[in-house]
């Protein structure tokens, strides 16, 4: 049986289930979540996802949220993308902190900028997480010096993670030019084979919107 991911374009998280569902050759396809119609807060959705956000899988009779335990989910069911052997706990740590440090705040800095109306976009907020978020990429960008992937020496979901916001055109402070090795490393990335944009992967784009 095929799974289903509810998922939108413009979701960082929702992209990093899809793509790792797509490297790893795993059957999906994508249902589509009216974010910005307010579909995550109708009580159906609730029903599904008591969280109220995407991604959300629906798999062999059962419901997962939350990207992570979604893509360790796929690595378990394909023994993909998940390191070799002793490698487990440091493909773990670097999703915890793509959770904590990058995507959490990533996200909400490219929602201010883009998603909200101009007179509503909180400046100093802005100004302020893009500078927790220049840190955060100097981590990255420092830790990938010399290094093709995050952990070892194959993707992981640890890179599948971590990424997942840098793809996107939309301006929230991040220039890949500014940053040689996580330049180098997004390019490793989209020369796997089967990557594809997260417009292209999944639904819902915000040219649909204007």
């Amino acid at each position: 049986m095929t799974a289903k991911l509810h998922c939108f374009g413009e979701s960082g998280n929702a992209y990093k289930a899809a793509l790792t569902m797509t490297l790893a050759g795993y059957p999906w396809e994508p249902v589509y979540v009216d974010f910005f119609g307010g579909a995550t807060r109708s009580p159906a959705f609730r029903k599904l996802n008591d969280m109220g956000e995407v991604p959300v899988l629906e798999d062999e009779g059962r419901v997962l949220s939350q990207s992570g335990a979604i893509m360790y989910h796929v690595v378990r069911k394909t023994g993909k993308l998940g390191g070799r052997p002793g490698e487990e706990e440091e493909v773990l740590r670097w999703v915890l902190w793509d959770n904590h440090k990058m995507s959490s705040q990533a996200g909400m800095t490219r929602f201010l900028m883009n998603f909200l109306p101009e007179d509503k976009r909180p400046r100093e907020v802005i100004t302020f997480m893009q500078a927790r978020l220049s840190n955060a990429y100097g981590t990255l960008d420092a830790h990938l010096a010399g290094r093709d992937w995050l952990v070892g020496t194959a993707p992981t979901i640890a890179d599948l993670s971590c990424c997942a916001y840098l793809y996107y055109p939309e301006p929230f402070g991040f220039t890949r030019a500014d940053w040689p090795d996580l330049d180098r490393w997004l390019g490793n990335i989209a020369a796997l084979p089967g990557w594809k944009h997260p417009y292209d992967l999944m639904p819902g784009n915000p040219s649909d919107r204007t």
